[in-house]
């Protein structure tokens, strides 16, 4: 029955060399490390993409809040274009960043991930050819010298054990001689027991030299045999070093943003960009739009003109319109009128605003709310007719007989006309109902269903004013009548 041999069993190692028996492993697992190295290097790579797929898209969702808010900020003119550029700068480096993501996966990771696959093979039963073929050659090239030294060990162990046993010898025939006890015959083989054990000596020596001379001649023979496959180990050693190294040059490359035309470029257009930012130039453009450079309708003196049939006011001139400005909706009452704020911007930059406006809703009488944060009863259906819900600016006092003349915060019901008039429905908190004209920029209001009032659909601009009365009976309209006074406005004509 034959037995494998074990290269390693009954050997002492003494030192960490090479040239000892089974040191050959570590060039071995080399190997293995190689493939793990390769897969190690991928995840590098596909961590450091997906950080530069996060960072690009951090930067792009930062420029987009960030140009939402300086575009509708206050800030304006040359500087508003030099933040600007620091957004544009970002969407810009995010796209190269995903840049350097794809040709981190699509060019690097993949490189390595087939030289992978070239280089390193798997075994059915596991682990790698590669692997296998270092070992076998390694036990081959090491099997002869590690017997030879076995023998040796073993011829050293036999000589040391001959040598300890003589010494135990001479130690009991030197005793035995001042021993008056012990006969001539006992002392004979003591002294017989000693030269057996030098004689046993001399021979476990011999052949103890012998071996190490059989082991040192065949020591050359091992070591050339050994060095020939590290070698093989070394050339495919070398071929994985060099391939990382032309791998992290690649990376390196796809990397280094500077070396990129367009990234430079980058920035020498914000540079341009934020150095074309001139105060001067801003506060020339503000004065102008907003400032004493606007132009200006001084007040002056105006004839009575019998076609304008009515004097106009500096604020009048200033809002000539032909219809109504829808703005909102808002419930009247005897108190004060209020709204909630919502989210506007300080101003906007591509339009002028009249000197009384305001972003703060408070002074808004037109907003979404009523006053109590309510919607408005009347939202659910806003297009049931042409009339509107409009409140006086200013006082008006009537100049022809088909004039209403208004306080500054009555409200009415009126349908946009021609001319500058419009015909109108006002509705009286003491229950009167009268109809007529007012001039079109007098009023500020927006659409609303009308509640069952008479209405004006059937009078045109210059109807006459007529008084219509009615048993006392609630109009339907309780925001126009906060109070729920009696009225007579339901018992039209």
């Amino acid at each position: 029955m034959s037995v494998a041999y074990d290269d390693s069993v009954g050997v002492e190692v003494s030192s960490d060399s090479f040239w000892e028996v089974g040191n050959y492993k570590r060039t071995v697992k080399r190997i293995d490390d190689g493939y793990r190295l390769c897969s190690d290097l991928m995840n590098c790579l596909h961590e450091r993409a997906r950080i530069e797929k996060a960072y690009a898209q951090q930067l792009t969702e930062w420029a987009r809040r960030w140009r939402q808010l300086v575009e509708k900020g206050p800030q304006y003119g040359t500087v508003e274009k030099a933040w600007i550029a620091l957004m544009s700068e970002a969407e810009r480096v995010s796209e190269l960043h995903l840049e350097v993501k794809a040709a981190l996966m699509n060019e690097d990771f993949e490189k390595i991930k087939n030289w992978q696959k070239d280089a390193f093979h798997k075994q059915m039963m596991g682990g790698f050819k590669e692997t296998k073929e270092a070992e076998d050659s390694f036990r081959k090239a090491q099997k002869p010298w590690a017997k030879k030294l076995k023998e040796v060990e073993a011829a050293k162990k036999a000589h040391h054990a001959a040598c300890k046993e003589e010494k135990l010898a001479i130690s009991r025939e030197a005793n035995s001689k001042a021993d008056p006890s012990l006969n001539p015959e006992q002392l004979k083989k003591l002294q017989d027991k000693v030269e057996k054990c030098k004689q046993d000596v001399l021979k476990t020596k011999e052949k103890y030299e012998k071996s190490l001379k059989e082991l040192d001649q065949g020591t050359p023979q091992y070591m050339e045999n050994m060095e020939q496959v590290f070698e093989q180990c070394q050339q495919f050693e070398e071929k994985r070093l060099r391939f990382f190294r032309e791998v992290l040059l690649e990376v390196q490359k796809h990397l280094d943003l500077s070396n990129v035309a367009g990234y430079k470029a980058i920035y020498r257009d914000l540079e341009q960009n934020i150095k074309a930012a001139d105060a001067v130039e801003d506060l020339r453009w503000f004065r102008a739009n907003h400032g004493p450079g606007m132009a200006m309708n001084w007040p002056q003196f105006e004839e009575w003109s019998a076609d304008l049939n009515r004097t106009l006011s500096r604020r009048e001139k200033k809002k000539a319109s032909d219809g109504v400005t829808l703005t909102g909706i808002s419930q009247t009452g005897d108190h004060a009128l209020q709204s909630k704020p919502s989210s506007v911007s300080s101003y906007e930059k591509t339009q002028s605003y009249p000197a009384d406006w305001s972003d703060d809703e408070s002074n808004n009488p037109f907003s979404s709310t009523d006053a109590n944060g309510d919607s408005n009863p009347f939202d659910e259906d806003t297009t049931s007719g042409t009339e509107v819900r409009v409140r006086a600016l200013y006082d008006y006092e009537g100049q022809e007989h088909d004039e209403l003349s208004f306080k500054a915060g009555r409200w009415a019901l009126a349908a946009p006309g021609a001319g500058g008039f419009l015909p109108a429905w006002e509705v009286s908190l003491f229950g009167f109902t009268k109809s007529g004209k007012v001039p079109a920029n007098l009023t500020h209001g927006a659409a609303l269903p009308l509640p069952p009032h008479p209405t004006p659909s059937s009078k045109r601009a210059g109807v006459q004013m007529a008084e219509q009365s009615s048993e006392n009976k609630h109009c339907g309209a309780p925001d126009l009548c906060p109070g729920r006074l009696p009225c007579r406005a339901g018992q039209a004509n």
